[in-house]
């Protein structure tokens, strides 16, 4: 706008738009026409998937079926009393929660100890990159691995099973609980059936997604530490401030945005958890489905096999996944909100 002084009035007059000319308009074709990829694999394999999932909870589709009769609110009133998905709820939780607490505890360790000034531990870069290797393998052939390693079928197939046989560590044979005794009267030892066992299964699903991602979770928070100023730390060194106390009141108040992303995307990826319970178990969560999380319920209900290939409720399994997961990460945001911030906003609203 420019202005013109008129004795004591001041006007404005709005500047002149300069037309566009032909060539400008081509060049903003030409953007339409590079973006044009992104949003055509975007609106195909992303929007119309996740608008067609919403679709297919409020029917009754089933199999290879076309018909697709809308029943209102009725997979939702099932899905809310299916003790079996509130289940694979609760199994999701808790081996989410084994595997992120060490994962985020021992990635915080190691990215400040990489990061203190003052230890300046030589070959960094190389433990940087030896931790986060695994993230780069792939889910499925890691939990085939660790599903042959532990495997049953007698020591000498089991990795596990056959160090174990050498140290003469066998487990009992039974039946029905009662332990089983040969024609000498001695007990029948075999090879550790390690997916009988709930702890065990629960607890190496956990490991393996810590193993894979602490790497990862420890480069963000590394990043988020170089970014804090150095002068800081300097002016703490000086006034005599110790490694723990540096590490206390500079170190984590300054990584709490990056705390939140990391909580954030590890609970999104624990609700999705599928590919790791689904390939060393026989594909439904056994042992007694304490391992079945809450998307391979919704594969099995959907695509599994002796399902019923029962679309809709499948699609409702995974609308429900979708609310549970918005409502955690609404949790993680307010429990880690700066409260001082909101203080200090409300005061100045006053």
């Amino acid at each position: 706008m420019k202005k013109v002084t008129i004795g004591q009035e001041v006007t404005t007059q709005p500047k002149k738009i300069k037309p566009m000319i032909g060539h400008e308009t081509r060049t903003q074709r030409w953007g339409y026409f590079f973006v044009a990829p992104f949003v055509v694999v975007f609106c195909t394999f992303n929007l119309w998937p996740t608008l067609n999932t919403f679709l297919l909870s409020f029917s009754d589709q089933r199999g290879f079926s076309n018909e697709l009769n809308f029943i209102g609110l009725t997979n939702f009133s099932r899905l809310i009393t299916d003790k079996f998905f509130w289940g694979a709820l609760g199994n999701t939780f808790i081996i989410w929660g084994v595997n992120f607490a060490p994962q985020l505890g021992l990635a915080l360790l190691f990215s400040i100890w990489l990061s203190d000034l003052r230890l300046d531990l030589a070959g960094k870069n190389l433990f940087r990159a030896i931790v986060y290797m695994p993230n780069l393998l792939t889910a499925a052939s890691v939990a085939m691995l660790f599903r042959s390693l532990f495997g049953y079928g007698g020591p000498a197939v089991a990795p596990a099973n056959q160090f174990l046989g050498a140290l003469g560590i066998r487990a009992t044979f039974m039946v029905d609980g009662v332990p089983q005794f040969n024609a000498n009267g001695e007990v029948i030892r075999e090879a550790f059936n390690f997916f009988r066992s709930v702890a065990f299964s629960r607890g190496l699903v956990a490991f393996i997604q810590w193993w894979m991602w602490y790497g990862y979770t420890m480069i963000l928070l590394m990043a988020g530490i170089t970014s804090i100023p150095t002068s800081l730390y300097e002016a703490a060194l000086v006034d005599g401030a110790t490694s723990r106390q540096t590490t206390w009141h500079i170190t984590l108040p300054l990584l709490r945005p990056v705390m939140l992303y990391i909580l954030v995307t590890s609970a999104i990826g624990g609700m999705q958890m599928f590919d790791i319970p689904l390939m060393l178990t026989n594909g439904f969560g056994d042992p007694n489905n304490k391992i079945r999380t809450t998307t391979v319920y919704q594969y099995n209900q959907a695509f599994g096999r002796g399902g019923t290939n029962n679309y809709s409720y499948g699609a409702t399994v995974s609308v429900g996944i979708f609310l549970v997961t918005i409502a955690l990460a609404l949790f993680i945001f307010f429990f880690l909100q700066d409260r001082s911030e909101l203080k200090k906003q409300k005061g100045d609203k006053v």
